[in-house]
Protein backbone atom coordinates (compact mmCIF):
# COMPACT_ATOMS: atom_id res chain seq x y z
CA UNK A 1 0.00 0.00 0.00
CA UNK A 2 1.46 3.42 -0.54
CA UNK A 3 3.19 5.00 2.58
CA UNK A 4 1.39 2.63 4.66
CA UNK A 5 -1.67 4.65 5.24
CA UNK A 6 -5.01 3.02 6.44
CA UNK A 7 -7.71 3.88 8.27
CA UNK A 8 -9.53 1.73 10.54
CA UNK A 9 -13.20 2.03 10.62
CA UNK A 10 -14.40 -0.53 13.50
CA UNK A 11 -18.08 -2.03 12.77
CA UNK A 12 -20.59 -1.70 15.85
CA UNK A 13 -22.85 -3.75 13.46
CA UNK A 14 -24.85 -1.29 11.78
CA UNK A 15 -25.88 -1.90 8.25
CA UNK A 16 -23.92 1.24 6.63
CA UNK A 17 -20.28 0.14 7.71
CA UNK A 18 -19.12 -1.19 4.67
CA UNK A 19 -20.42 2.03 2.70
CA UNK A 20 -17.93 4.14 4.81
CA UNK A 21 -15.44 1.96 3.57
CA UNK A 22 -16.36 2.35 0.37
CA UNK A 23 -16.35 6.23 0.78
CA UNK A 24 -12.76 6.01 2.23
CA UNK A 25 -11.88 4.08 -0.39
CA UNK A 26 -13.28 6.47 -3.04
CA UNK A 27 -11.13 9.04 -1.75
CA UNK A 28 -7.88 7.09 -2.62
CA UNK A 29 -7.35 5.89 1.06
CA UNK A 30 -6.68 2.48 2.03
CA UNK A 31 -8.94 1.51 4.72
CA UNK A 32 -10.17 -2.32 6.59
CA UNK A 33 -13.37 -2.92 8.93
CA UNK A 34 -12.45 -4.91 12.22
CA UNK A 35 -15.04 -5.50 15.41
CA UNK A 36 -15.67 -3.19 17.67
CA UNK A 37 -14.11 -5.52 20.31
CA UNK A 38 -10.83 -5.76 18.69
CA UNK A 39 -8.17 -5.36 20.96
CA UNK A 40 -6.32 -1.92 21.07
CA UNK A 41 -2.96 -4.05 20.57
CA UNK A 42 -4.34 -5.11 16.98
CA UNK A 43 -5.37 -1.65 16.26
CA UNK A 44 -2.43 0.21 17.59
CA UNK A 45 -0.25 -2.87 15.51
CA UNK A 46 -1.83 -1.22 12.45
CA UNK A 47 -0.77 2.18 12.84
CA UNK A 48 -3.80 3.70 11.39
CA UNK A 49 -3.62 7.59 10.06
CA UNK A 50 -7.64 7.87 11.87
CA UNK A 51 -10.40 5.71 12.96
CA UNK A 52 -13.56 5.81 12.08
CA UNK A 53 -16.65 4.27 14.48
CA UNK A 54 -19.33 2.72 12.41
CA UNK A 55 -23.25 3.07 13.59
CA UNK A 56 -25.11 0.52 14.65
CA UNK A 57 -28.74 -0.76 15.46
CA UNK A 58 -28.20 -1.18 19.24
CA UNK A 59 -29.04 1.45 21.96
CA UNK A 60 -25.58 3.09 24.24
CA UNK A 61 -28.07 2.69 26.86
CA UNK A 62 -28.81 -0.61 26.60
CA UNK A 63 -27.13 -3.98 28.57
CA UNK A 64 -25.49 -5.29 25.92
CA UNK A 65 -24.42 -2.50 23.57
CA UNK A 66 -21.71 -2.95 21.49
CA UNK A 67 -18.67 -2.24 23.44
CA UNK A 68 -14.62 -1.08 22.11
CA UNK A 69 -11.83 -0.13 24.03
CA UNK A 70 -12.49 3.46 25.52
CA UNK A 71 -8.46 3.96 25.50
CA UNK A 72 -8.91 4.18 21.82
CA UNK A 73 -10.16 7.28 21.97
CA UNK A 74 -6.46 8.60 23.50
CA UNK A 75 -4.22 6.85 21.10
CA UNK A 76 -3.35 9.47 19.67
CA UNK A 77 -4.87 8.75 16.22
CA UNK A 78 -7.84 11.26 15.31
CA UNK A 79 -11.29 9.57 15.83
CA UNK A 80 -14.87 10.23 14.00
CA UNK A 81 -17.95 8.62 15.50
CA UNK A 82 -20.89 8.34 13.10
CA UNK A 83 -24.24 7.72 14.56
CA UNK A 84 -23.62 4.78 17.13
CA UNK A 85 -19.71 5.73 17.45
CA UNK A 86 -20.52 9.46 17.82
CA UNK A 87 -23.02 7.97 21.39
CA UNK A 88 -20.34 5.69 22.22
CA UNK A 89 -17.74 8.56 22.14
CA UNK A 90 -19.48 11.11 23.82
CA UNK A 91 -20.78 8.61 26.80
CA UNK A 92 -17.35 7.57 27.61
CA UNK A 93 -16.24 10.60 27.60
CA UNK A 94 -18.81 11.90 29.90
CA UNK A 95 -21.29 13.40 27.81
CA UNK A 96 -25.51 12.50 28.25
CA UNK A 97 -27.39 10.09 25.93
CA UNK A 98 -30.66 9.74 26.41
CA UNK A 99 -33.70 8.20 24.36
CA UNK A 100 -34.74 10.81 22.19
CA UNK A 101 -38.82 11.97 22.56
CA UNK A 102 -38.80 11.96 18.40
CA UNK A 103 -36.84 9.45 16.59
CA UNK A 104 -35.49 10.60 13.17
CA UNK A 105 -35.12 8.49 10.07
CA UNK A 106 -34.98 10.07 7.05
CA UNK A 107 -33.74 13.31 5.83
CA UNK A 108 -33.22 16.08 8.25
CA UNK A 109 -32.07 19.56 7.55
CA UNK A 110 -29.20 20.05 9.93
CA UNK A 111 -28.06 23.55 10.80
CA UNK A 112 -24.20 23.78 10.93
CA UNK A 113 -22.12 26.31 12.67
CA UNK A 114 -19.60 28.07 11.49
CA UNK A 115 -16.12 26.44 12.23
CA UNK A 116 -12.80 25.87 11.28
CA UNK A 117 -12.63 22.14 12.63
CA UNK A 118 -11.85 20.71 8.91
CA UNK A 119 -14.53 18.93 9.45
CA UNK A 120 -17.52 20.27 8.56
CA UNK A 121 -16.09 23.86 7.05
CA UNK A 122 -17.65 22.56 3.74
CA UNK A 123 -21.14 21.94 4.81
CA UNK A 124 -23.69 24.64 3.89
CA UNK A 125 -25.35 26.69 6.70
CA UNK A 126 -28.37 24.13 6.20
CA UNK A 127 -28.14 21.07 4.79
CA UNK A 128 -30.41 17.29 4.15
CA UNK A 129 -28.18 14.85 6.15
CA UNK A 130 -29.59 11.53 6.51
CA UNK A 131 -30.99 10.42 10.09
CA UNK A 132 -31.60 7.17 11.71
CA UNK A 133 -31.82 7.33 15.25
CA UNK A 134 -34.07 7.04 18.11
CA UNK A 135 -31.31 8.22 21.21
CA UNK A 136 -29.47 11.03 20.92
CA UNK A 137 -26.37 13.28 22.56
CA UNK A 138 -28.13 15.71 24.69
CA UNK A 139 -25.48 17.27 26.30
CA UNK A 140 -21.57 17.21 24.40
CA UNK A 141 -18.70 15.79 26.82
CA UNK A 142 -16.41 18.62 28.34
CA UNK A 143 -13.80 20.01 26.11
CA UNK A 144 -16.47 19.38 22.46
CA UNK A 145 -17.63 22.02 20.53
CA UNK A 146 -21.25 21.83 18.64
CA UNK A 147 -20.95 21.71 15.15
CA UNK A 148 -24.66 21.15 14.57
CA UNK A 149 -27.85 20.49 15.26
CA UNK A 150 -31.36 19.86 14.02
CA UNK A 151 -34.73 20.12 15.18
CA UNK A 152 -34.77 17.09 17.29
CA UNK A 153 -31.03 16.66 17.84
CA UNK A 154 -29.52 19.70 19.92
CA UNK A 155 -25.61 17.78 18.93
CA UNK A 156 -25.82 16.44 15.48
CA UNK A 157 -21.86 16.97 14.94
CA UNK A 158 -19.81 17.83 17.70
CA UNK A 159 -15.51 18.24 17.48
CA UNK A 160 -12.48 18.06 20.21
CA UNK A 161 -9.82 19.41 17.55
CA UNK A 162 -7.01 19.16 20.27
CA UNK A 163 -7.68 15.44 21.48
CA UNK A 164 -8.37 15.13 17.85
CA UNK A 165 -12.18 13.58 18.29
CA UNK A 166 -15.10 14.14 16.09
CA UNK A 167 -18.48 12.68 15.84
CA UNK A 168 -21.69 13.35 13.88
CA UNK A 169 -24.92 12.05 14.30
CA UNK A 170 -25.93 11.53 10.74
CA UNK A 171 -24.77 9.34 8.23
CA UNK A 172 -22.49 11.09 5.59
CA UNK A 173 -21.53 7.68 3.91
CA UNK A 174 -25.01 7.36 2.21
CA UNK A 175 -26.14 9.45 -1.01
CA UNK A 176 -28.60 11.04 0.70
CA UNK A 177 -26.82 13.39 3.05
CA UNK A 178 -25.70 16.32 1.36
CA UNK A 179 -21.77 16.96 0.62
CA UNK A 180 -21.49 13.83 2.95
CA UNK A 181 -18.47 12.81 1.04
CA UNK A 182 -16.98 16.26 1.42
CA UNK A 183 -17.54 15.57 5.20
CA UNK A 184 -15.69 12.54 4.95
CA UNK A 185 -12.88 13.68 2.89
CA UNK A 186 -12.44 16.74 5.22
CA UNK A 187 -12.09 14.26 8.20
CA UNK A 188 -9.30 12.43 5.83
CA UNK A 189 -7.52 15.24 4.52
CA UNK A 190 -7.42 18.01 6.68
CA UNK A 191 -7.78 16.12 9.60
CA UNK A 192 -6.02 12.55 8.88
CA UNK A 193 -3.39 14.12 6.70
CA UNK A 194 -4.13 11.28 4.07
CA UNK A 195 -1.95 11.47 0.66
CA UNK A 196 -4.75 9.94 -1.20
CA UNK A 197 -2.89 7.47 -3.48
CA UNK A 198 -4.62 4.39 -2.83
CA UNK A 199 -5.93 2.72 -6.02
CA UNK A 200 -7.80 -0.50 -7.05
CA UNK A 201 -4.46 -1.31 -8.35
CA UNK A 202 -3.29 -0.85 -4.76
CA UNK A 203 -5.91 -3.58 -3.78
CA UNK A 204 -5.04 -6.15 -6.66
CA UNK A 205 -0.99 -6.01 -5.47
CA UNK A 206 -2.01 -6.80 -2.14
CA UNK A 207 -4.56 -8.93 -2.72
CA UNK A 208 -1.96 -11.03 -4.93
CA UNK A 209 0.33 -10.48 -2.21
CA UNK A 210 -1.85 -12.02 0.74
CA UNK A 211 -3.27 -15.13 -1.25
CA UNK A 212 0.26 -15.97 -2.42
CA UNK A 213 1.27 -15.93 1.30
CA UNK A 214 -1.91 -17.81 2.56
CA UNK A 215 -2.12 -20.17 -0.13
CA UNK A 216 1.60 -21.03 -0.70
CA UNK A 217 1.93 -24.22 -2.88
CA UNK A 218 -1.50 -25.55 -1.63
CA UNK A 219 -4.59 -26.08 -4.44
CA UNK A 220 -7.50 -24.02 -4.68
CA UNK A 221 -11.01 -25.12 -6.20
CA UNK A 222 -13.47 -22.40 -7.06
CA UNK A 223 -16.69 -22.56 -7.88
CA UNK A 224 -17.36 -20.98 -11.35
CA UNK A 225 -20.81 -19.72 -12.46
CA UNK A 226 -20.15 -17.26 -15.34
CA UNK A 227 -20.86 -14.48 -12.55
CA UNK A 228 -18.90 -11.20 -12.39
CA UNK A 229 -17.41 -12.04 -9.00
CA UNK A 230 -16.64 -15.60 -9.52
CA UNK A 231 -14.99 -14.67 -12.49
CA UNK A 232 -12.79 -11.95 -11.14
CA UNK A 233 -12.03 -13.90 -8.20
CA UNK A 234 -11.11 -16.68 -11.05
CA UNK A 235 -8.77 -13.76 -12.53
CA UNK A 236 -6.99 -12.99 -9.20
CA UNK A 237 -6.33 -16.48 -8.18
CA UNK A 238 -5.23 -17.41 -11.70
CA UNK A 239 -2.99 -14.63 -11.30
CA UNK A 240 -1.78 -15.24 -7.91
CA UNK A 241 -1.35 -18.64 -8.54
CA UNK A 242 -1.28 -20.06 -11.47
CA UNK A 243 -2.11 -23.17 -11.89
CA UNK A 244 -2.61 -24.08 -8.47
CA UNK A 245 -6.31 -23.08 -9.19
CA UNK A 246 -8.98 -25.56 -10.56
CA UNK A 247 -12.11 -24.20 -11.52
CA UNK A 248 -15.26 -25.98 -11.26
CA UNK A 249 -17.97 -25.24 -13.36
CA UNK A 250 -21.71 -26.60 -12.26
CA UNK A 251 -24.08 -26.77 -14.97
CA UNK A 252 -27.07 -26.93 -12.94
CA UNK A 253 -29.65 -26.48 -15.44
CA UNK A 254 -30.49 -23.45 -13.86
CA UNK A 255 -28.16 -21.05 -16.23
CA UNK A 256 -29.28 -18.40 -18.48
CA UNK A 257 -29.47 -18.93 -22.08
CA UNK A 258 -26.39 -20.10 -23.91
CA UNK A 259 -23.77 -19.28 -20.56
CA UNK A 260 -22.67 -22.63 -20.57
CA UNK A 261 -21.12 -22.09 -23.92
CA UNK A 262 -20.12 -18.84 -23.05
CA UNK A 263 -18.34 -19.46 -19.59
CA UNK A 264 -16.15 -22.38 -21.42
CA UNK A 265 -15.66 -19.87 -24.07
CA UNK A 266 -14.12 -16.87 -22.50
CA UNK A 267 -12.08 -19.35 -19.28
CA UNK A 268 -10.91 -22.14 -21.50
CA UNK A 269 -7.49 -20.91 -22.90
CA UNK A 270 -7.46 -17.58 -21.28
CA UNK A 271 -6.53 -18.36 -18.00
CA UNK A 272 -3.96 -20.39 -16.24
CA UNK A 273 -5.78 -22.76 -14.76
CA UNK A 274 -7.73 -26.24 -14.76
CA UNK A 275 -11.45 -25.88 -15.98
CA UNK A 276 -13.74 -28.69 -15.59
CA UNK A 277 -16.97 -29.13 -15.97
CA UNK A 278 -20.11 -31.02 -14.43
CA UNK A 279 -23.09 -31.56 -15.57
CA UNK A 280 -25.54 -31.54 -12.71
CA UNK A 281 -29.03 -30.99 -14.01
CA UNK A 282 -30.39 -34.13 -12.59
CA UNK A 283 -29.84 -33.99 -9.32
CA UNK A 284 -31.03 -30.42 -9.26
CA UNK A 285 -34.16 -30.60 -10.41
CA UNK A 286 -34.86 -34.13 -8.61
CA UNK A 287 -34.31 -32.59 -5.31
CA UNK A 288 -35.99 -29.38 -6.11
CA UNK A 289 -39.16 -31.50 -6.92
CA UNK A 290 -41.93 -30.62 -5.34
CA UNK A 291 -40.61 -27.67 -3.31
CA UNK A 292 -41.97 -24.00 -3.10
CA UNK A 293 -40.88 -22.56 0.06
CA UNK A 294 -38.03 -20.12 -1.18
CA UNK A 295 -35.51 -20.83 2.27
CA UNK A 296 -35.59 -24.35 1.03
CA UNK A 297 -35.24 -24.45 -2.33
CA UNK A 298 -31.98 -22.36 -1.74
CA UNK A 299 -30.81 -24.48 1.17
CA UNK A 300 -30.98 -27.72 -1.39
CA UNK A 301 -29.19 -25.69 -3.86
CA UNK A 302 -26.52 -24.83 -1.42
CA UNK A 303 -26.53 -28.25 -0.37
CA UNK A 304 -26.64 -29.65 -3.39
CA UNK A 305 -23.41 -27.20 -4.48
CA UNK A 306 -21.41 -28.35 -1.85
CA UNK A 307 -21.80 -31.94 -2.56
CA UNK A 308 -21.03 -31.63 -5.61
CA UNK A 309 -17.38 -29.72 -4.64
CA UNK A 310 -17.01 -32.28 -2.48
CA UNK A 311 -17.42 -34.66 -5.02
CA UNK A 312 -15.06 -33.38 -7.28
CA UNK A 313 -12.60 -32.46 -4.67
CA UNK A 314 -12.46 -35.94 -3.67
CA UNK A 315 -11.64 -37.05 -7.04
CA UNK A 316 -8.49 -34.78 -7.36
CA UNK A 317 -7.25 -35.88 -4.16
CA UNK A 318 -5.11 -38.02 -6.20
CA UNK A 319 -3.52 -35.60 -7.91
CA UNK A 320 -1.85 -33.38 -5.04
CA UNK A 321 -5.43 -32.50 -3.00
CA UNK A 322 -7.34 -30.13 -2.61
CA UNK A 323 -6.85 -27.73 0.29
CA UNK A 324 -8.74 -24.34 0.08
CA UNK A 325 -12.04 -23.53 -1.45
CA UNK A 326 -12.55 -20.38 -3.32
CA UNK A 327 -15.96 -18.42 -3.17
CA UNK A 328 -17.09 -15.33 -5.17
CA UNK A 329 -18.23 -13.22 -1.67
CA UNK A 330 -18.79 -9.61 -1.84
CA UNK A 331 -19.68 -7.58 1.04
CA UNK A 332 -23.58 -7.15 0.05
CA UNK A 333 -23.75 -11.15 0.48
CA UNK A 334 -22.18 -10.94 3.53
CA UNK A 335 -24.79 -8.10 4.85
CA UNK A 336 -27.83 -9.65 3.97
CA UNK A 337 -26.71 -13.06 4.94
CA UNK A 338 -26.88 -11.96 8.39
CA UNK A 339 -22.74 -12.54 8.89
CA UNK A 340 -22.18 -8.55 9.93
CA UNK A 341 -22.24 -7.77 13.51
CA UNK A 342 -25.86 -6.72 13.81
CA UNK A 343 -27.41 -7.76 10.48
CA UNK A 344 -30.41 -8.95 9.60
CA UNK A 345 -30.67 -12.95 7.50
CA UNK A 346 -31.89 -11.68 4.46
CA UNK A 347 -30.63 -13.81 1.51
CA UNK A 348 -29.54 -17.74 3.25
CA UNK A 349 -28.23 -18.88 -0.15
CA UNK A 350 -24.95 -16.78 0.30
CA UNK A 351 -22.11 -19.11 0.87
CA UNK A 352 -20.43 -16.97 3.48
CA UNK A 353 -19.29 -17.66 6.98
CA UNK A 354 -17.13 -20.36 6.69
CA UNK A 355 -17.08 -24.45 5.51
CA UNK A 356 -19.68 -26.73 6.57
CA UNK A 357 -17.44 -29.17 8.97
CA UNK A 358 -17.29 -32.27 6.51
CA UNK A 359 -16.47 -31.11 3.34
CA UNK A 360 -12.82 -31.38 3.74
CA UNK A 361 -10.88 -28.60 2.88
CA UNK A 362 -8.83 -26.27 5.17
CA UNK A 363 -9.93 -23.41 4.35
CA UNK A 364 -12.02 -20.66 2.78
CA UNK A 365 -10.74 -18.05 0.49
CA UNK A 366 -12.93 -15.08 -0.47
CA UNK A 367 -10.97 -12.07 -2.26
CA UNK A 368 -13.27 -9.99 -3.32
CA UNK A 369 -15.45 -10.35 0.22
CA UNK A 370 -15.09 -6.14 0.94
CA UNK A 371 -16.06 -5.17 -1.79
CA UNK A 372 -19.01 -3.71 -3.54
CA UNK A 373 -20.04 -4.81 -7.41
CA UNK A 374 -18.54 -1.76 -8.71
CA UNK A 375 -15.51 -2.34 -7.03
CA UNK A 376 -15.53 -5.90 -8.29
CA UNK A 377 -15.82 -4.75 -11.42
CA UNK A 378 -13.30 -2.18 -11.47
CA UNK A 379 -10.63 -5.07 -10.67
CA UNK A 380 -12.01 -7.47 -13.23
CA UNK A 381 -10.96 -4.35 -15.75
CA UNK A 382 -7.38 -3.93 -14.54
CA UNK A 383 -7.56 -7.98 -14.52
CA UNK A 384 -8.04 -7.69 -18.13
CA UNK A 385 -11.21 -10.03 -18.42
CA UNK A 386 -13.44 -9.45 -21.52
CA UNK A 387 -16.24 -6.42 -21.45
CA UNK A 388 -19.20 -8.45 -22.10
CA UNK A 389 -17.85 -10.74 -19.03
CA UNK A 390 -17.41 -8.13 -16.50
CA UNK A 391 -20.43 -6.06 -17.46
CA UNK A 392 -22.93 -9.13 -17.15
CA UNK A 393 -26.07 -9.11 -15.10
CA UNK A 394 -25.34 -10.04 -11.36
CA UNK A 395 -26.71 -13.79 -11.17
CA UNK A 396 -27.45 -15.38 -7.91
CA UNK A 397 -25.46 -19.11 -7.36
CA UNK A 398 -29.22 -20.68 -7.22
CA UNK A 399 -29.64 -19.26 -10.55
CA UNK A 400 -33.14 -19.21 -11.96
CA UNK A 401 -34.23 -21.05 -9.62
CA UNK A 402 -34.97 -18.01 -7.32
CA UNK A 403 -36.41 -16.35 -10.17
CA UNK A 404 -39.45 -19.26 -10.51
CA UNK A 405 -41.81 -18.62 -7.67
CA UNK A 406 -42.91 -21.95 -6.59
CA UNK A 407 -42.13 -25.53 -8.02
CA UNK A 408 -38.63 -25.59 -10.07
CA UNK A 409 -39.26 -27.36 -13.17
CA UNK A 410 -37.21 -28.25 -16.43
CA UNK A 411 -40.53 -26.26 -17.98
CA UNK A 412 -40.79 -23.42 -15.35
CA UNK A 413 -37.21 -22.57 -16.08
CA UNK A 414 -37.23 -22.68 -19.60
CA UNK A 415 -40.34 -19.69 -19.46
CA UNK A 416 -37.79 -17.31 -17.30
CA UNK A 417 -34.95 -18.41 -19.09
CA UNK A 418 -36.77 -17.08 -22.89
CA UNK A 419 -38.08 -14.06 -20.69
CA UNK A 420 -34.77 -13.23 -19.24
CA UNK A 421 -32.99 -13.26 -22.65
CA UNK A 422 -35.36 -11.39 -24.73
CA UNK A 423 -35.21 -8.23 -21.40
CA UNK A 424 -31.41 -8.63 -22.29
CA UNK A 425 -31.52 -8.22 -25.83
CA UNK A 426 -33.95 -5.46 -25.50
CA UNK A 427 -31.78 -3.59 -23.17
CA UNK A 428 -28.82 -3.94 -25.25
CA UNK A 429 -30.46 -3.01 -28.13
CA UNK A 430 -32.22 0.34 -26.05
CA UNK A 431 -28.07 1.43 -25.35
CA UNK A 432 -29.72 0.47 -21.48
CA UNK A 433 -27.07 -2.17 -20.32
CA UNK A 434 -24.88 0.55 -18.30
CA UNK A 435 -26.92 2.20 -17.14
CA UNK A 436 -29.72 -0.39 -14.95
CA UNK A 437 -27.02 -2.24 -12.92
CA UNK A 438 -29.89 -4.99 -12.59
CA UNK A 439 -32.29 -6.17 -14.76
CA UNK A 440 -34.30 -9.62 -14.81
CA UNK A 441 -37.83 -11.49 -15.66
CA UNK A 442 -39.68 -13.12 -12.72
CA UNK A 443 -41.99 -15.91 -13.52
CA UNK A 444 -44.48 -14.72 -10.55
CA UNK A 445 -46.31 -18.52 -10.16
CA UNK A 446 -49.83 -15.64 -11.24
CA UNK A 447 -51.87 -16.90 -14.02
CA UNK A 448 -54.44 -14.55 -15.84
CA UNK A 449 -56.67 -15.20 -18.13
CA UNK A 450 -55.65 -13.75 -21.73
CA UNK A 451 -56.54 -13.80 -25.46
CA UNK A 452 -54.31 -14.70 -28.10
CA UNK A 453 -55.34 -15.87 -31.76
CA UNK A 454 -59.14 -14.97 -30.73
CA UNK A 455 -58.78 -18.02 -28.24
CA UNK A 456 -59.15 -17.68 -24.42
CA UNK A 457 -55.56 -18.17 -22.10
CA UNK A 458 -55.37 -19.24 -18.67
CA UNK A 459 -51.38 -18.78 -18.87
CA UNK A 460 -48.48 -16.98 -16.66
CA UNK A 461 -47.54 -13.66 -15.98
CA UNK A 462 -44.02 -12.54 -15.93
CA UNK A 463 -42.64 -9.75 -13.70
CA UNK A 464 -39.49 -7.51 -15.77
CA UNK A 465 -37.53 -5.92 -13.02
CA UNK A 466 -35.26 -3.28 -12.89
CA UNK A 467 -33.03 -1.10 -10.95
CA UNK A 468 -30.54 1.54 -10.94
CA UNK A 469 -27.83 1.69 -7.50
CA UNK A 470 -24.37 2.04 -7.04
CA UNK A 471 -24.10 -0.30 -4.21
CA UNK A 472 -26.81 -2.75 -4.12
CA UNK A 473 -27.82 -2.31 -0.30
CA UNK A 474 -30.53 0.52 -1.74
CA UNK A 475 -31.95 0.30 -5.43
CA UNK A 476 -34.31 2.36 -7.20
CA UNK A 477 -36.72 1.06 -9.95
CA UNK A 478 -35.33 1.96 -13.53
CA UNK A 479 -37.49 4.20 -15.35
CA UNK A 480 -37.58 1.98 -18.78
CA UNK A 481 -38.89 4.27 -21.81
CA UNK A 482 -42.26 3.19 -22.69
CA UNK A 483 -40.93 1.98 -26.06
CA UNK A 484 -38.30 -0.06 -24.53
CA UNK A 485 -41.05 -1.85 -22.44
CA UNK A 486 -43.67 -1.95 -24.93
CA UNK A 487 -41.13 -3.71 -27.42
CA UNK A 488 -39.73 -6.19 -23.89
CA UNK A 489 -43.66 -7.17 -23.17
CA UNK A 490 -44.50 -7.78 -26.89
CA UNK A 491 -41.71 -9.99 -27.31
CA UNK A 492 -41.99 -12.23 -24.11
CA UNK A 493 -45.83 -12.46 -24.64
CA UNK A 494 -45.27 -13.71 -28.31
CA UNK A 495 -41.63 -15.74 -27.85
CA UNK A 496 -41.93 -16.74 -24.19
CA UNK A 497 -43.71 -20.33 -23.73
CA UNK A 498 -47.00 -20.08 -21.79
CA UNK A 499 -47.02 -16.45 -20.74
CA UNK A 500 -50.13 -13.92 -21.76
CA UNK A 501 -49.08 -11.27 -19.38
CA UNK A 502 -46.43 -8.95 -18.08
CA UNK A 503 -45.68 -6.49 -15.48
CA UNK A 504 -43.27 -4.23 -14.06
CA UNK A 505 -41.97 -4.32 -10.70
CA UNK A 506 -41.67 -0.17 -9.27
CA UNK A 507 -40.52 -1.11 -6.14
CA UNK A 508 -37.35 0.70 -4.01
CA UNK A 509 -34.64 -1.36 -2.20
CA UNK A 510 -35.82 -1.43 1.07
CA UNK A 511 -38.77 -2.25 1.14
CA UNK A 512 -38.69 -5.07 -1.31
CA UNK A 513 -34.98 -7.05 -1.89
CA UNK A 514 -33.88 -6.79 -5.91
CA UNK A 515 -34.74 -10.62 -6.27
CA UNK A 516 -38.20 -11.65 -5.60
CA UNK A 517 -36.93 -14.78 -3.83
Amino acid sequence: MPDNQRVVILNFGGQYCQLIARRVREAGVYCEALPHDTPIEKIRAANPIGLILSGSPASTLGPDAPYADPALLGMGAPVLGICYGMQWMAHHLGGAIESGTAREYGRVTVRFTKNTSGLTQSMPDGASCWMSHADLVTREPEGFAVLASSDNCPVAAMADPSRKLYGVQFHPEVTHTERGRDLINGFLYNICGASGDWSMESFIKQKITELRERIGGGRVLLGLSGGVDSAVTAAILSTAIGGQLTCVYVDHGLMRKDETEQVREVFEGHFDLKLIQVDASDLFFSRLEGVTEPERKRKIIGAAFVEVFAAEAAKLGGQGGIEFLAQGTTYPDVIESGQAAGAAVIKSHHNVGGLPANIGFKGLIEPIRMLFKDEVRAVGERLGLPEQLVWRQPFPGPGLAIRCLGEVTRDRIAIVRASDAILREEIAKAGLARDIQQYLTVLTGARSVGVMGDGRTYENTIAVRAVTTDDFMTSDWARIPYDALARISSRIVNEAPRVNRVVYDITTKPPASIEWE
